[in-house]
């Protein structure tokens, strides 16, 4: 899954575009143009340091959104163990100075239903939720995965409970039918006052 949008960090121009100006050997037309001719070149050193300082800004923008990037994967990968189907993957922009950073990257979960098998895949859903929003900042794209799973498992808890009541079921029938329900059988009005009296007469 994607990190946050991508920042692209522009770089600067490499000195090498910067060319110093060349000095003529001087004469006397010359001297008098020594001192702008100097001027040009505090300029330019000027120019150098500025660069130098843009380029160092932007390596440090690079390094941190590095370290960003691929601890945002590593939460990733850490929590949607074992259900990682590819990656950590990375998109990756190369600094002033040569080297190449990570400034996007994502982790492949696998978010598929386990066919035949709710309580599995409740299960699943659960860690696959878990791991899309393990990083410290979840993504867009995170929040949506998570969003994803979250009704997997909602669906996944309709169906185990369908299940139970399918497997309940049958015994219920079974005990219908086993245990019939008896007949009420008639009593002969004067016999059952006559039993009464005789019962409750030692009480009496």
């Amino acid at each position: 899954m994607e990190t946050a949008t991508f920042q692209d960090l522009a770089t600067s121009r490499p000195l090498s575009t910067v060319s110093p100006r060349r000095v003529a050997a001087a004469d006397s037309s010359q001297v008098a143009s020594l001192p702008s001719e100097e001027t040009d070149k505090a300029a330019e050193k000027q120019a150098e340091a500025e660069i130098r300082q843009q380029q160092q800004k932007i390596i440090q923008q690079l390094k941190a959104r590095d370290q960003e990037v691929r601890a945002h994967e590593a939460a990733h990968l850490a929590a949607g163990r074992p259900y990682v189907s590819s990656g950590p993957s990375y998109t990756y922009q190369t600094g002033p100075d040569g080297r190449s950073y990570a400034i996007g990257g994502e982790v492949g979960l696998d978010t598929s239903a386990v066919a035949n098998d709710p309580e599995a895949t409740l299960s699943k859903a659960q860690t696959v939720q878990r791991a899309a929003l393990a990083p410290a900042e979840p993504s867009p794209q995170d929040l949506r995965v998570a969003s994803n799973a979250a009704q997997l498992a909602a669906q996944a808890r309709v169906d185990i409970a369908a299940q139970h009541r399918q497997e309940t079921q049958p015994d219920e029938d079974q005990a219908a039918e086993a245990s019939p329900a008896r007949p009420l059988q008639a009593y002969d009005k004067d016999e059952f006052n006559e039993a009464a009296t005789s019962s409750f007469s030692q009480y009496a």
